[in-house]
């Protein structure tokens, strides 16, 4: 367990000069359309249908910790590539920066399906979640710290210059870097040994035994149908902040840096109420407050105080960051949990599948409807008229404003099938968000080591106590002059 939260302090220095706001950067930083940018969004999803031939290697072979080692050797090995492609520019190079990031989310994909199965039968049931938020934590402390000097280095090289270029190079090179000494630490973690195998190896026969299992196929529909919703949306975030909204490249990166601190204060009260309670009890806390966030931000494009869209996004990148830590915590768990022990991999594999074609084809669609949304506009009017003039509200939607609206409401219909999941230990929503304050007042308190912020967090109850004081003397001077 020490051996894997060591290893994601450098697993989470790759991730975070490498995915997410750095990797859009980088490919518009090359000149990538918003096909392309959909289409590497795409790749991390759609190479996980390489999990079906990565099955049968890990029940053939059956030793998933060398499986996990050389693949993630081959697959990080690729961002050397990537950060040679920072000097150049064309479409030559963006074709070959696309076809790395598939070599290396490919080989990523085979790794983690090895990867998963190992978790399940290493980390203990009764303390996954705790030590999975552990090692969730340290990934999420990593990708602040070098978001944080990202966004500086970003702020302070202007766009398409030398010193860009360099800025770009040096943060995949470092990636890689990370990437390989993550891997040598993997390489010292212990693997239970599998079970003997019963016989040939039946591709899909393995896959077949998720889908009939009744309640893991509901729950492979809610994935599905998250997937889907999340990603329509989500990786145009820094194209719609930076070519409609018209801010820098840093700011987005401050924003995922805003995202991330919530993410990191978040993450161990997930994992605490995970344990006590239920994933799906989490989930149903932070499913929504995400699909609400999303929906919010519409919100961005109407507003003309070019300050408050600042502050608007901010919140909303709180909200995002807070939510997500619950969801990819439990959503993962509870596919482990749901999953029968010793012989998880073909259920850990079917959800990948599931995430792989609903999480790869959504980008896609995004970035093919991305000319088609360009030409066109709605526009509500709210007008009120009164003796002293006119009052008008305009309420325009454009361009990626309508992704928000359609992600929001395939997620609607995610959290329907969220419900009808069944899981040993699930509570009421409305007893849930109880949990969620009283965990939030409780953290607070610990964290905090000021008086002043501990009476703070008191203050509601020492007015009452002073009210019933107050109270108490009015009565007992009412009586004594009563009886005088």
């Amino acid at each position: 367990m020490t051996l894997l939260i060591r290893e994601a302090a450098y697993s989470g220095g790759t991730s975070a000069l490498t995915t997410g706001v750095i990797l859009t950067a980088f490919a518009l930083h090359l000149g990538a359309s918003n096909l392309m940018v959909g289409i590497l969004a795409s790749a991390p999803f759609l190479t996980q249908l390489l999990q079906l031939p990565a099955i049968v290697l890990i029940e053939r072979w059956r030793t998933r910790k060398r499986i996990a080692v050389i693949t993630s050797l081959i697959g990080r090995a690729m961002l050397a590539v990537m950060a040679a492609l920072a000097f150049f520019s064309g479409t030559v190079p963006l074709l070959v920066f696309l076809a790395a990031q598939f070599v290396l989310c490919g080989f990523g994909a085979i790794g983690t399906c090895a990867w998963n199965a190992w978790m399940r039968d290493l980390a203990p049931d009764e303390r996954m979640g705790q030590v999975f938020a552990r090692r969730t934590l340290w990934l999420t402390a990593i990708s602040l710290l070098l978001g944080l000097i990202a966004a500086l280095a970003l702020d302070w090289t202007p766009a398409a210059s030398l010193a860009r270029d360099l800025v770009f190079s040096g943060m995949f090179a470092a990636g890689c870097l990370t990437g390989l000494l993550s891997a040598r630490i993997v390489a010292a973690m212990p693997e239970p040994e599998m079970p003997e195998a019963t016989g040939p190896i039946q591709l899909g026969a393995l896959l077949r035994q998720p889908l009939r299992d009744a309640n893991f196929s509901r729950l492979l529909l809610f994935i599905g149908s998250w997937q889907f919703a999340v990603n329509f949306a989500t990786p145009f975030f820094t194209v719609f902040i930076v070519r409609q909204l018209h801010f820098d490249i840093s700011f987005v990166m401050l924003l995922s840096v805003v995202s991330q601190v919530a993410n990191l204060l978040a993450l161990r009260m997930w994992g605490t109420l995970s344990d006590r309670f239920a994933n799906k009890s989490v989930l149903a806390i932070c499913a929504p407050t995400y699909i609400l966030a999303i929906v919010a931000m519409v919100g961005a494009s109407q507003l003309s105080d070019r300050e408050f869209v600042k502050v608007w996004l901010a919140l909303l990148h709180i909200m995002m960051g807070a939510s997500i830590a619950g969801v990819t915590l439990t959503s993962t768990n509870v596919a482990l949990k749901l999953s029968p022990k010793g012989s998880a991999t073909a259920y850990v594999a079917a959800s990948a599948m599931v995430t792989a074609l609903a999480a790869g084809l959504a980008p896609i669609i995004g970035g093919l409807l991305a000319d088609f949304f360009a030409v066109r506009q709605f526009e509500l009017v709210a007008r009120w008229t009164g003796p002293t003039g006119i009052f008008a509200l305009p309420f325009v939607l454009q361009r990626w404003d309508f992704y928000f609206l359609i992600a929001g409401a395939i997620g609607l219909y995610a959290l329907h099938r969220l419900s009808l999941v069944e899981e040993h230990g699930e509570i009421d929503r409305r007893e849930m968000v109880n949990q969620v304050i009283g965990e939030t007042r409780r953290t607070i308190r610990n964290i905090s080591s000021v008086a002043g912020l501990r009476a703070a967090t008191d203050l509601p109850g020492a007015l009452i106590r002073d009210a019933r004081l107050r109270m108490r003397l009015r009565r007992a001077q009412h009586r004594r002059a009563n009886i005088s």
